[in-house]
């Protein structure tokens, strides 16, 4: 075509400039996509043979052989194994490898030495592409894998700010605030907060969606009824002891993820407080664990099955050397109402 030097190797840019698509959309057709029209499809297809592209060794084996690796520090909670689930059936569904690391201690040396020779490790073996889920990205990891091309995307993240990584989650700050309001739409005044750790990002949205929705009601969350601590039963079981003992207890709680509404659970059954007669509770996640419950447990559900599925294709479009159109990448959340709160007691 006119203005391609032939002294110039084209590229897959090339290909989407003058087929008039995006690059993503021309990643699509060369992988072997079905959501690309037939008509679009033959478009592309007829560019690429007009200029004579020919992908890299990597995009030629794109369909077999690429190998993602997903680093994670825990996976025994049911958050954890639903996002890993739906991370496995989306890099099977391209048949790309998956393999699964715990943090290395590379991932939190502050030498950059350590890191880009962990991360040069990986790109020698294959992998095209890093998922961090639920940890943090260290700046000297993010920066060796700048350094090696090695894209990383990283879901709901943990201390980790800096604007250049890729981060996908759900609309917390909207959830936090979805599962407040329904509380104090039942009458209740005395509202609780147990969150996971000051550090996450995803809780620290949620609890400014609490936050912001008792404001709009003209309540103060009293500084007694507020607890950061992990994303564990543990922490709702210590933190729902202390606050349902005060002299003015909670009438309800909204619990930041659905394990630490589990332990709250356990918490009021020890101090004899019924749920939701005494209690209402809340979680976020809405993992299967939630219908399980007795009372079942009313839930912001996250769309994680989604979140992990985002999470390959646009760490396998980054390797493609596809941007995606945002650094955070949101998706939806919903209120599950269930029979864990009810209107507040009459005092």
């Amino acid at each position: 075509m006119d203005g391609e030097s032939p002294l110039r190797r084209a590229t897959l840019a090339d290909v989407a400039r003058l087929a008039g698509v995006s690059p993503a959309t021309a990643s699509k057709v060369l992988n072997g996509r079905s959501d690309v029209s037939p008509s679009t499809r033959e478009v592309v297809l007829g560019v690429i043979a007009e200029l004579g592209y020919r992908p890299t060794a990597a995009r030629r084996d794109a369909r077999r052989g690429r190998s993602l690796v997903t680093v994670v520090d825990h996976v025994e909670s049911r958050y954890a194994g639903t996002v890993l689930q739906s991370i496995l059936v989306a890099a099977t569904a391209v048949q790309a490898d998956l393999v699964l690391h715990l943090p290395p201690a590379e991932w939190t040396a502050t030498g950059r030495t350590a890191a880009h020779a962990w991360v040069a490790q990986l790109r020698e073996s294959g992998v095209v592409g890093l998922i961090a889920l639920a940890t943090a990205v260290p700046d000297a990891v993010l920066r060796a894998g700048e350094d090696a091309q090695l894209p990383m995307v990283a879901i709901d993240p943990i201390d980790t700010t800096d604007s250049r990584v890729v981060s996908i989650g759900a609309t917390n700050w909207a959830g936090g605030r979805s599962a407040t309001e329904h509380v104090i739409r039942l009458g209740h005044r005395r509202i609780a907060w147990i969150g996971g750790p000051p550090g996450s990002a995803p809780s620290a949205e949620r609890f400014h969606g609490y936050q912001a929705a008792m404001h709009s009601a003209g309540l103060t969350a009293d500084r007694a009824l507020v607890w950061h601590d992990a994303f564990s039963v543990d922490a709702g079981l210590k933190h729902g002891r202390h606050v349902l003992t005060l002299e003015q207890p909670p009438t309800a709680i909204v619990a930041g993820n659905d394990e630490i509404a589990i332990g709250v659970f356990a918490a009021a059954k020890e101090l004899g407080i019924a749920v939701p007669a005494g209690l209402s509770v809340t979680g976020f996640d809405d993992t299967a664990q939630a219908e399980w419950t007795t009372p079942r447990l009313t839930s912001v559900r996250q769309p994680l099955a989604g979140m992990g599925r985002m999470a390959v294709e646009t760490v396998l479009d980054m390797a493609d050397g596809v941007q995606p159109v945002s650094r955070h990448l949101e998706l939806a959340t919903t209120l599950s109402v269930r029979d864990s709160t009810a209107p507040a007691p009459t005092p």
